[in-house]
């Protein structure tokens, strides 16, 4: 059954109020760890190893502040700010979210604190202007439709010389059918953009790259991976999902892992550095 925007912007809520709310449990977390290879609480396509190549072009440090926007449960922001010493915000659309990454938050006692709030990347959001030395957004920019507005409103926040890291994983380097589009867009929202429309917009707001890379083999291997691990744990996880939103998720990864096997739709990752 096709879904029509309003019954995928449904179906997408339902499944990351399902997957934050059991975000904690052994069952979820053994899924990560078999399909990541280190569980970091993350809910994209991004492993430890390459969340430590991102660390390497962020310059993040004691005193610097960071927001991760979509932070989702949190994980992956709190293993920057463990890594690097510097003060954290992140902010994201679900309730359920946020209240799993307070919870991991208050269990690593960091030093320079992390603060998590419930916010819609799509609005204005409520910080001063040049507040962060670094903005990242990662696996999520794709679920937010104003890019340029959006684009323009991070690089105001940004101090002179401050980062911006983004990753854009349904960037459409081949031909797609509509059925294929539909499958990759069940949990919500996605806007789809050619090759160089990133790069196009990183300049009109005011930023410069610094450099991008295309990590679409990458994302295949996570797809596969964690399909494969929940196949291996159906009858538990049908029992948290119920079988038709299993077999959907099923769905969306095996179509997620052969789009980007033939490189037909693409993940890259962008850096940027606010001029000043």
């Amino acid at each position: 059954m096709a879904l029509t925007p309003k019954s995928s912007s449904k179906a997408g809520a339902t499944f990351y109020d399902t997957n934050y709310g059991n975000f904690q449990t052994e069952l979820y977390s053994e899924i990560r760890r078999e399909a990541f290879g280190e569980d970091i609480g993350q809910n994209s396509w991004m492993t430890a190893s390459e969340q430590d190549m991102f660390l390497d072009w962020l310059h993040l440090s004691t005193g610097k502040k960071l927001l991760d926007v979509a932070c989702g449960s949190g994980g992956p922001a709190l293993r920057i700010a463990a890594k690097t010493d510097c003060s954290l915000v992140g902010i994201d659309l679900h309730e359920q979210a946020i209240s799993t990454a307070k919870s991991l938050a208050a269990q690593c006692n960091l030093k320079n604190g992390a603060e998590f709030r419930v916010v819609n990347a799509s609005e204005p959001l409520p910080f001063p202007e040049g507040h962060f030395e670094a903005i990242t957004c990662v696996d999520a920019i794709n679920h937010i439709p104003n890019r340029p507005s959006v684009l323009a409103q991070w690089a105001r926040l940004l101090k002179p010389g401050g980062r911006l890291l983004f990753t854009d994983p349904v960037t459409v380097t081949g031909p797609l059918t509509s059925e294929e589009l539909v499958t990759r867009s069940s949990v919500g929202l996605l806007l789809f953009v050619p090759e160089g429309y990133d790069k196009e917009v990183i300049a009109q707001s005011g930023l410069r790259l610094l450099l991008s890379k295309n990590l679409t083999t990458n994302m295949a291997e996570v797809a596969e991976k964690r399909r494969a691990a929940r196949e291996k744990r159906c009858a538990a996880v049908q029992q948290v999902e119920g079988d038709r939103a299993f077999g959907a998720q099923q769905n969306l990864l095996a179509m997620v892992a052969r789009l980007a096997h033939e490189a037909r739709l693409s993940r890259f990752v962008y850096v940027s550095e606010k001029i000043t």
